[in-house]
């Protein structure tokens, strides 16, 4: 008979906290505004808020920045 233990890795998936990938899924998706229900409960029951602070604030600076470089590149083009 096999009894449950405490061991991590033999928790459901449930029960563990996003990977990196997951936040950033989350991050994204909540940045658009597409965020799902289940991806949202998990993120507030399992997730450190922290982690998707620091998240949102690379990806958001991420983004900006390229916005800057297309913008800028698009003005070195259209500018005789």
């Amino acid at each position: 008979m096999d009894t449950p233990s405490n061991d991590p890795s033999r928790l459901p998936d449930d029960n563990k906290p996003p990977t990196f990938w997951q936040m950033l899924h989350s991050v994204m998706a909540a940045a658009f505004g597409v965020q799902s229900q289940k991806n949202r409960a998990r993120d507030f029951t399992h997730g450190k808020p922290s982690h998707f602070v620091i998240i949102g604030i690379a990806f958001t600076a991420i983004l900006a920045l390229a916005l800057l470089g297309i913008v800028q590149l698009v003005l070195h083009f259209a500018v005789p």
